[in-house]
């Protein structure tokens, strides 16, 4: 059962009685509505607004022949299986036991594919080792059937944190989304649920199921690990050993005793920033986010979402088709609870990313200026010491959510796994003395304002993460860990093209004062632009010792970074002769995160007058050589260091454009995005505004 929170509703509800103004429900137990106006709207800030109509806007195109796609493949009446010949239908249950055979050859029940990133290694997606069997039965107990379609990878970052397996790490996004699209190709399924967790599977399962957006879809989580040595402890630990005062023994002693179990690990990085926008997005059931994997609740939720996903096929009245949940005022949401809670900045990509699979073009540009309005409401490990199960004790996801609302930064009027409108996600689930899921309010105030604000008592008046603009291109950089005096840094850099060249410099004591390191040649293109989180120890070393100290790179950084002010995803990168590659050791750098500025101080003339540094051969080893189509072929960080173009219109396309839109204008735009470019949307967006 979840934790007791002060305030609380009575009167758990059941699913259906927390729709909005559900007769079922007493007026004391619906659903609280946010701020409307006078005419009964829904009032939302006009940042959020303005930001959401510009994406719908710049997107129209696009997002106007995915739907196309979509409607062209939805179904009513019967089950996606019966349109198939009768010896292709054989071949799905041909393994199948008599009582399942004769359901399958029916035209009446919906069959759902499960896409499982199972494996045994990962503590995160350990417990998924059991759950197509609860999902299985479940099905059947509301006469339906699933079976599993197929199996994506799901590689660990912890694991290869500074080894050359990392360089696969963003590319297994794609190579997941591939895979689930895989899965789904027999088009014999009515919905799919999804099991994944961690990094980069989670926004590639849901980029996969987008290209089935026809059908309805639901992640199931399954929760992270108990609280073990406290992230501030393995911190310093390993700030030692980085220092030579510890030894190997002492560092897997309290790495040990941080991961010690099945779960996910429970600092916020980009696993548990994953569960948190899928939440906010409606994907999950509401409060499903941070549930334990050995809490008594977690299989009932698993069998609940799989039975709602099944209430919403094309075969009942509810059709729910996830490419429809997910549009531009989801995506606003994404980003909002991504910007309030300190999220992991690998999400400016990976949002991009979702956001073209759906046809939606989002840009960094509009994520700055959400930033600039959404305020910082939580603090948990990089951004404090709490973990996400001292968020999740706090109130949670559904408080989150509840006090967004109030301030109308998330938009209430979406589709949801749950039904219409954001506002059922304000409850979270219980077990009733049946072991049956009821519905309970959230509570009205947060259990610990240590870790969990409301809107009006934020930690920050702006969100976690700025987007940087100058001299060196545009990258981004996460704030919400900072103190003050870290986010303006200015000294002279010092230039690397691998990690293991600045341990070096580093064990030398070449790096003990004021600098600015530069790791370049790390990007989608030179490398699959690995996450640098290696540097970090060293870095806070530097720190701690009193000096002027920033990263700034074209790679990544682990969603478990923060405290160092780092400068991240530069673009262009170095590789594709952008200003990085000129840059020289003792040019002096301005990192200013208040600005929103990033420069190296040289003059123009003299950067372009340099010869442009060149990236050594790929290494092939690893399997690094069957990623090469990829490197070749990546888009940039700003628009989701993806190998798809998800967004491409073809200009002889009839779509059914809202008669306002100018279709000329916005195939002229979206022809300028095919190059990847967000400044050209930038441009675009400046030319819409003044018409």
């Amino acid at each position: 059962m979840t934790e007791n929170h002060s305030n609380h509703s009575s009167n758990p509800l059941s699913l259906h009685q927390i729709s909005l103004g559900d007769p079922a429900a007493s007026a004391a137990t619906l659903v609280p509505m946010p701020p409307r106006d006078d005419a009964g709207r829904y009032v939302v800030h006009p940042v959020v607004a303005a930001v959401t109509d510009r994406i719908a806007r710049r997107s129209a195109p696009a997002r106007a022949a995915y739907l196309q796609m979509l409607d062209a493949e939805a179904t009513a009446e019967h089950p996606r299986r019966s349109a198939l010949g009768c010896a292709n239908q054989v071949h799905g249950f041909a393994a199948c036991g008599p009582e399942l055979k004769l359901t399958l050859r029916g035209r009446t029940q919906a069959q759902l594919g499960i896409v499982t990133a199972y494996n045994d290694m990962l503590s995160a997606h350990q417990p998924f080792q059991t759950y197509p069997d609860i999902i299985k039965a479940a099905a059947r107990e509301v006469h339906g059937v699933a079976q599993v379609a197929g199996g994506v990878p799901a590689m660990c970052d912890g694991i290869t944190q500074g080894y050359p397996g990392m360089e696969l790490s963003l590319f297994s996004r794609d190579v997941v989304a591939m895979a689930t699209a895989v899965g789904l190709s027999h088009d014999v399924f009515d919905g799919t649920v999804m099991l994944g967790v961690c990094d980069k599977i989670v926004p590639g399962l849901i980029i996969g199921a987008l290209q089935f957006g026809h059908l309805p879809a639901a992640l199931i989580p399954a929760g992270p690990m108990s609280t073990g040595l406290s992230n501030n402890e393995k911190k310093r630990v390993r700030n030692l050993y980085a220092e030579g005062k510890v030894d190997r023994e002492e560092l897997i002693d309290a790495e040990s005793a941080s991961y010690h179990s099945a779960g996910t690990c429970t600092f916020y990085g980009t696993a548990n920033s994953n569960q948190m926008v899928v939440e906010v997005m409606g994907m999950h059931l509401p409060g499903t986010a941070f549930v334990p994997p050995d809490s008594e609740l977690r299989p009932a939720l698993t069998a609940a979402i799989t039975q709602r996903v099944l209430q919403i096929t094309s075969l009942g009245d509810q059709w729910t088709p996830f490419g429809r949940l997910v549009d531009e005022k989801a995506i606003v949401n994404a980003v909002v609870g991504l910007l309030a809670t300190g999220g992991s900045t690998n999400h400016t990509m990976h949002l991009v990313a979702i956001a073209a699979a759906a046809g939606i073009i989002l840009t960094w540009s509009d994520i700055d200026e959400l930033s600039k309005t959404v305020p910082l409401l939580t603090r948990m490990y990089p951004n404090g010491s709490a973990d996400v199960n001292q968020f999740h004790a706090a109130g949670g996801t559904p408080f989150l959510i509840g006090t967004l609302l109030d301030a109308g930064l998330v938009h209430e009027d979406v589709l949801t796994l749950a039904g219409p409108g954001l506002s059922r996600y304000r409850y979270e689930p219980v077990l009733d003395d049946d072991a049956r899921i009821q519905w309970r309010r959230s509570a009205e105030r947060s259990g610990d304002e240590t870790v969990l604000r409301s809107s009006d008592n934020p930690f920050d008046h702006e969100g976690g993460i700025r987007v940087l603009d100058g001299t060196l291109g545009r990258a981004v950089i996460k704030v919400s860990s900072l103190e003050e005096k870290d986010r303006i840094v200015q000294a002279p850099a010092r230039v690397f093209s691998d990690q293991a060249s600045f341990t070096r410099a580093f064990e030398a004591g070449e790096l003990d004062r004021d600098v600015i390191v530069v790791v370049r040649f790390q990007g989608p293109k030179a490398n699959g632009m690995p996450e640098l989180h290696k540097l970090i120890p060293a870095m806070s070393v530097l720190i701690q010792r009193g000096h002027h100290v920033a990263l700034v790179t074209d790679g990544r950084m682990s969603g478990a970074s923060g405290v160092v002010p780092a400068a991240i995803h530069i673009t262009p990168e170095a590789a594709d002769g952008g200003p990085l590659s000129r840059v020289l050791d003792g040019d002096l750098i301005r990192v200013d995160s208040h600005a929103g500025t990033i420069d190296v101080l040289v003059e123009t003339a003299e950067l372009l007058d340099r010869p442009a540094a060149v990236p050594g051969p790929a290494p092939v080893t690893l399997g690094r050589r069957l990623f090469e189509s990829f490197r070749a072929q990546v888009g940039t960080a700003d628009t989701g260091a993806s190998v798809f173009d998800l967004t491409r219109v073809d200009p002889d396309l009839d779509l059914d454009l809202d008669p306002d839109s100018d279709p000329d204008f916005e195939r002229a735009l979206d022809r300028a995005t095919r190059a990847a470019s967000d400044r050209a949307v930038e441009v675009a967006d400046a030319a819409l505004e003044a018409s």
